[in-house]
């Protein structure tokens, strides 16, 4: 599945980013109309690096500065909630008390693990909060990463088992059964940070903004051209430099999720492993997929959603993306051939760069 090893969460690993404000031209270009409603030429911007990726925030409201450090706040307070082996982390004293005694928490974690189990349960393990054990053994990400022996993989998959956790609703208590559990939520939490910081902004009463996570992108209301003027959005090539788009496509009121096999990584013996892991085999995905992309109204979905359809593949993740997920989300895929794959209700809305050296695939023939 989709880990980021065992720092707090993941770098999810293709990089999406907003053109249209990246791009200092089109920032420019904010009509008569829109910016006597309010809206500035010039972004309030405050980039920090956090839960291990730069985390930019940009404000177009008029005004609304004071909403930049509330919204930095509370990405701080909940990376120190989640991250692992880290002082003071939540997730941290579940995962040292594992097999002896359940651990209080508070609401926020509460909330995310269950909805972390809620994803595993539903996509049968495809997602998995208890990955843990295979994401610290390999450690993929950090100086000490290699590849672990059969031996020690088949030992860390009979501790990957999202039914040994127990919820106390009313004591607010998460214990896991088997001592040597792991919980990592690489794979969704920084979906659920962005969530986070989108409503405290809201709570100020932004209108326009971008918040960026790394891999994990959210639009707030309209873009800063116009009245009703969509963000347009580009994503990450990822057999490039960041900042290289493929294509881009306009959403607002949205979150675009993308994850990838390309930037982290172990080289060994000839052989690359990425760092998304499969927990039923405890290797990395070895399918088509170079990344995958999901487009939906929360981030946290859309972060358990790129974990569940990289686990499905090209042709199965799309029809589920179609078929078992809310209307209104997304998703397009990038192949190791170079193919570029979406879900039908968003293809007069991406443009794919006809120059990118990608080629749009025929589902067809899947």
């Amino acid at each position: 599945m989709k880990r980021k090893t065992g720092i707090f969460l993941v770098l999810l690993a293709v990089f999406v980013f907003s053109t249209a404000c990246s791009n200092e031209g089109e920032t420019n270009q904010t009509t008569e109309s829109s910016y006597a409603q309010g809206m500035k030429k010039e972004p309030y911007t405050e980039e920090e690096f956090l839960l291990g990726t730069y985390t930019r925030i940009r404000i177009f409201d008029q005004d609304k500065e004071d909403a930049l450090q509330p919204a930095f706040d509370r990405i701080k307070e909940l990376g120190d909630k989640i991250t692992i082996n880290e002082p003071g982390s939540e997730i941290d004293e579940i995962n040292e008390n594992a097999g002896e005694k359940p651990v209080k928490v508070s609401k926020d974690i509460y909330d995310l693990l269950k909805k972390s189990r809620d994803y595993s349960e539903e996509s049968k393990g495809g997602f998995n909060l208890t990955i843990g054990a295979i994401t610290q053994l390999w450690r993929i990400g950090f100086d000490d990463a290699r590849k672990p022996s059969q031996d020690e993989i088949d030992e860390a998959l009979k501790h990957i088992d999202y039914n040994k956790i127990e919820f106390d609703d009313d004591e607010q208590t998460v214990y896991l059964e088997d001592e040597d559990m792991i919980i990592d939520l690489g794979a969704i939490a920084k979906g659920y940070i962005a969530d986070e910081a989108v409503a405290v902004l809201k709570d100020h009463n932004v209108e326009s903004a971008i918040v960026d996570l790394g891999g994990n992108i959210f639009v707030v209301g309209h873009s800063n051209r116009g009245e009703n003027e969509a963000w347009n959005v580009g994503i990450q090539d990822p057999n490039n430099d960041r900042g290289a788009v493929l294509g881009t496509i306009e959403e607002s009121d949205k979150t675009i999720v993308t994850s990838g096999i390309y930037e982290r990584y172990l080289e060994e013996d000839g052989e690359t492993y990425h760092h998304i892991f499969d927990s039923k085999t405890g290797y990395p995905y070895d399918n088509d997929i170079a990344s995958a992309t999901v487009i939906t109204d929360k981030s946290i979905d859309g972060d358990g959603l790129t974990t569940v359809i990289f686990d499905k593949g090209v042709k199965e993740g799309l029809e589920y993306i179609e078929n078992d997920t809310p209307e209104g989300t997304s998703a397009i895929f990038v192949t190791k051939d170079d193919q570029v794959y979406m879900t039908d209700d968003i293809k007069d809305s991406f443009q794919l760069d006809e120059e990118s050296g990608y080629t749009l695939g025929d589902r067809s023939k899947l």
